[in-house]
């Protein structure tokens, strides 16, 4: 059984000055064929509407005729929970039968409250400071009939929020002390989400101890930052080998170091999306690989090329072997 995550980045839809999607198609169709996963977490999916829905008409045309044209698309919904959201959308192509399915926002833990020091003019209220969007949580059927619990995320990335006030441009600021709590609330806001991801997945540990759990996505966090330290809530963290059976691990520590990386940020090499599993589900692993042999840097990409049709995110899939 084979497992991937990957960031198509800002995908389908019909947004001004986007590439073209069949130039689109053209590049992502060999990445995800290439995956052959029976289970692959995707990120960043736009929707249009169609026939009094939004529907992810843009990936139902990526896999089209591939090996992912019997899998059973689940399109996560936007923070309303409704509906999916115009972009940014999660999505999982399986072949895996579903049990269950649902998306989890601000269930377990409530949006942090703040009052912005350098808002202008001031805010008399503290605000939200509301995730982006669900996580998406499915219940699998493994083929001997275990369920496989499976996450699918994207956390908020590392852009300072905007602060009422402090903004001439979208990504200038009008001071450091605006960009700097801008940029705080943005931390709060991928940690909060990681604290949530977390008592989800204690949720199915209470139920299960030895639930084979599976997460997926676009962290915005490499390795040991933060939100991945939450997500895996290591021994060295919670101190006690008592919990060791509740430890998460991120497969990609199986490659050599200089492998590990899905983006490249100005020549430096970053691990943000990863597939973590418990200690169940790694006790089957057999392979793991990052595909970013192609991978253009996003700041030169941004600059340099014109309407890239590629995603700056390399695709990651894991290998599990069942007796």
């Amino acid at each position: 059984m084979r497992i991937a995550t990957f960031n198509l980045e800002d995908f389908g839809g019909a947004r001004t000055g986007a590439p073209d999607l069949e130039s689109r198609l053209a590049v992502l169709r060999p990445q995800l064929e290439r995956l052959r996963a029976d289970v692959v977490c995707l990120q960043e999916v736009n929707t249009v509407k169609a026939g009094g829905e939004r529907r992810a008409l843009a990936l139902e045309r990526l896999i089209e005729g591939t090996w992912y044209a019997g899998h059973r698309l689940v399109l996560g919904t936007g923070p309303t929970r409704r509906r999916p959201a115009d972009i940014h959308n999660l999505a999982v192509l399986t072949r895996l039968p579903v049990r269950a399915v649902e998306d989890i926002r601000h269930d377990l833990v409530a949006p942090p409250r703040w009052c912005p020091a350098t808002a202008d003019p001031p805010l008399e209220v503290p605000q939200d400071l509301s995730w982006d969007r669900p996580i998406q949580h499915l219940t699998l059927d493994l083929p001997d009939g275990r369920p496989l619990a499976l996450f699918n995320l994207h956390l908020r990335a590392p852009l300072a929020a905007p602060i009422p006030g402090q903004k001439t441009g979208p990504f200038r600021w009008k001071t450091v002390s605006g960009w700097a709590e801008g940029f705080f609330e943005a931390a709060i806001k991928r940690a909060g989400q990681a604290l949530e991801l977390r008592l989800a997945v204690e949720r199915v540990f209470d139920a299960r101890p030895d639930a084979l759990i599976a997460v997926c996505g676009d962290f915005n966090a490499d390795d040991h930052d933060t939100a991945l330290r939450l997500a895996c809530a290591g021994e060295d963290d919670t101190g006690t080998g008592a919990l060791a059976t509740r430890v998460l691990t991120p497969v990609a520590r199986s490659l050599p170091v200089d492998r590990r990386f899905t983006v490249l940020h100005h020549g430096r090499p970053l691990m943000l999306d990863h597939i973590l599993a418990s200690r169940g589900l790694l006790g089957h692993l057999t392979h793991v690989a990052i595909h970013n042999e192609m991978l253009d840097d996003e700041l030169i990409a941004y600059r340099r090329i014109e309407r890239s049709p590629a995603s700056l995110h390399a695709p990651i899939v894991a290998e599990f072997s069942f007796p």
